[in-house]
């Protein structure tokens, strides 16, 4: 029987193998976020980060639920994000989309 790794795990161990790259992976996945709205995939992927940063479980930085974590099936509010981001070391930042990305919206 074939013991097979979830994409997450496979991005953790990239991440772990590669810590230098973490920041442009943060780059990408919000740009992607940016593009298709996917919340889901959007928390998964800090999720990973987290636990490649080791806080994936910190309920006393933010409610983000029962155990404090970051999952694809929460919904957290906003405030709650972004404490974890900045618990990461990283802060969120608008950016001017450009007239053709706004008008597609």
């Amino acid at each position: 029987m074939s013991n097979y790794r979830t994409i997450g795990e496979v991005e953790e161990q990239y991440l772990r193998d590669h810590p230098n790259e973490i920041d442009d992976y943060i780059t990408i996945l919000f740009d992607e976020y940016a593009e298709s709205g996917d919340t889901a995939s959007l928390l998964a992927s800090l999720q990973v980060v987290s636990r490649v940063k080791g806080i994936g479980q910190i309920p006393e930085v933010s409610d983000l639920g029962q155990k404090g974590t970051l999952t694809e099936n929460s919904n957290p509010p906003f405030s709650s994000v972004n404490a974890m981001i900045h618990a990461m070391g990283y802060r969120l930042i608008a950016q001017k989309l450009s007239e053709s990305a706004h008008s597609h919206k």
